[in-house]
């Protein structure tokens, strides 16, 4: 029998060729391109090797009903990994306009708060909740809205997240009570997709290794549509009835949508994969070609227990893994800030006679010291990648040494706060002394990554409520500046924090079961080669797929990587 068997082999090569494919590893890299993508997860680099052929798929002896899964390096030249540098940078940029919107949206109410509370007869402090509201339920929609990017694709879904947040602004706009404003507002934020689809694009098209600037960008953009808000809102409250704080939001949605719509593709692999092989089995090239989704239905691979879990894993890290506690809170606290000043600046600032307009303008500082600080990140960022490549054993070069530049950086916002406090006082100071705040904001504009939205979010929406109440009834006649000074306290606490993770990261993933669960998983499924891409581990092993491009872009948090 195996004598014939073999001489059936000779007889027809083609089955030759299939056999001998059905015993290449199906993980292997192809020549073109080899799989280097875990690099950025594991800190090693991939030792020169004989890479093993792309899989050759036969379109004549397979029978039928024998679905062959088209993997990511049997077509990866199709997928958003090669795309041209200038796509990618297009794309970038349109995603940057839609998270400045959000986040737009997010600052602009509070310059409508005094006619809110003239028009429907509530208190100025009342009317703040509808800043809250938004925020908290923002920092709560990001995560709702993660998983089903995963599933069906970036844009279908930041496309119904930014067209649900557009209709929304309708009942504010148009509201006749204060509940329907109330009501528009929380569904606005719980509608806001964030950063958890936004910065899952650019694990879509940057490989891990590349994608420490393209994140530094996107999260420039958020943080700077927060001041962008105030900066314009001071022209709208001088000139214009409160409802038009909506109005413009409705309008930049729109637009930042219709060039979305119209500009960018879908980038999301599994779903490119589940287009190629459609598209070769109606060509006939690979009739039992299937892509990842259609091997394995949504509805077979979904159950609710799954997306729960998945959706509690970031509240638990956050409240169980100090690195990410850590650096959660720092980055939220200083995102809070500027929620925060958003009441302050008015009681600071009128010392000095400041119209609404002024008062917007005194962001302006604060949008100099991202810019700045963006800049100065990206020699860190190039210093970093060389770093880890001369050193691939490292492991402290692979993580801790991302928040090298945050060393020195990170004691900017607690020397801020202290000459914020301290010059705040009014007149005989001259007001100018408040504009050092610009130190107190600068790290921050390159220093936060999707893992942090939550906390970045939920501490805003929080402390915007209270922030009136903190900066009136502290401290006496002095209540400015007590104020400032206990903030500076915390950011002083939590600045020292970074310098404890950057010394005693090991020790601290070492104690981490879930870095280590992760870690091992990748290493034995891959056999001991640290190349394979976190989404091609099975769901069963990390969780509802959802729960994968947490990992898999810029944002690996056990590994301590803040510095994006």
């Amino acid at each position: 029998m195996s004598q014939i068997s073999n001489d059936r082999l000779r007889e027809d090569p083609e089955k030759q060729t299939h056999a001998d494919s059905d015993q290449t590893d199906p993980e292997a890299s192809t020549p073109d391109r080899p799989d280097t993508s875990h690099d950025e997860i594991t800190g090693a680099v991939p030792p020169s090797k004989t890479v093993a052929p792309a899989r050759q798929f036969s379109t004549t002896d397979a029978p039928p009903t024998d679905k062959i899964e088209l993997k990511e390096e049997d077509a990866w030249k199709e997928l958003g990994f090669c795309f041209p540098t200038r796509k990618k940078w297009t794309i970038l940029t349109i995603i940057f306009l839609v998270q400045t919107s959000m986040n737009f949206n997010t600052s602009l109410y509070s310059n409508g708060i005094d006619g809110i509370s003239q028009e429907f007869g509530v208190s100025a402090q009342a009317a703040r909740a509808g800043a809250a509201v938004f925020l908290i339920t923002y920092a709560f929609g990001c995560e709702l809205w993660a998983p089903w990017s995963e599933e069906f694709g970036r844009k279908p879904i930041l496309q119904l997240s930014l067209g649900l947040v557009n209709i929304w602004c309708l009942p504010v706009a148009l509201a006749p009570n204060f509940a329907s404003l109330m009501v528009g507002r929380a569904l606005g934020g719980l509608s806001s997709a964030g950063g958890s689809v936004t910065l899952g694009m650019i694990a879509d098209i940057f490989e891990p290794n590349e994608q420490q600037c393209a994140v530094a960008y996107i999260v420039f953009s958020s943080v700077g549509g927060s001041i962008l808000g105030p900066i314009i809102g001071g022209f709208v409250e001088e000139y214009l009835l409160w409802r038009w704080t909506i109005w413009i939001q409705l309008i930049f949605g729109v637009f930042v949508q219709l060039l979305h719509l119209i500009f960018v593709p879908e980038t999301r692999t599994t779903i490119l994969l589940d287009r190629i092989a459609q598209k070769r089995r109606k060509s006939g090239q690979s009739p039992n070609l299937y892509g990842p989704n259609e091997i394995e239905p949504f509805w077979q691979r979904f159950t609710f227990k799954e997306l729960i879990w998945t959706w509690v894993r970031p509240f638990r890290m956050f409240l169980t893994e100090p690195i990410v506690l850590t650096l959660s809170l720092l980055s939220g606290f200083s995102d809070a800030l500027i929620f925060m000043q958003l009441q302050s600046f008015v009681l600071v600032y009128r010392q000095w006679g400041f119209s609404a307009v002024d008062i917007g303008l005194a962001f302006v500082p604060i949008g100099i010291g991202y810019i700045i600080a963006w800049i100065s990140f990206i020699p860190a960022i190039r210093r970093n990648r060389k770093e880890r490549a001369l050193k691939p054993g490292d492991e402290h070069a692979q993580y801790e040494s991302r928040l090298w530049w945050l060393l020195y950086t990170a004691p900017c916002l607690p020397l801020g706060l202290i000459i914020f406090a301290w010059t705040s006082g009014g007149p005989p100071v001259h007001w100018i002394g408040t504009m050092y705040m610009i130190c107190a904001y600068g790290p921050y504009s390159a220093s936060a990554t999707g893992g942090n939205g939550w906390s970045r979010d939920f501490l805003a929406g929080v402390l915007t409520v209270p922030a009136t109440p903190f900066y009136t009834n502290i401290g006496g006649s002095k209540h400015l500046e007590i104020a400032s000074t206990i903030l500076f306290c915390i950011s002083l606490f939590l600045v020292c924090a970074v310098y404890a993770i950057y010394y005693y990261g090991p020790e601290l993933r070492k104690r981490s079961s879930f870095a280590e669960n992760l870690a091992s998983k990748v290493t034995s499924e891959d056999h001991g080669t640290p190349h394979r891409r976190i989404s091609g581990l099975p769901s069963s092993e990390i969780g509802y797929s959802g729960f994968r491009h947490r990992h898999e872009h810029g944002a690996q948090h056990i590994g301590a990587t803040i510095c994006a």
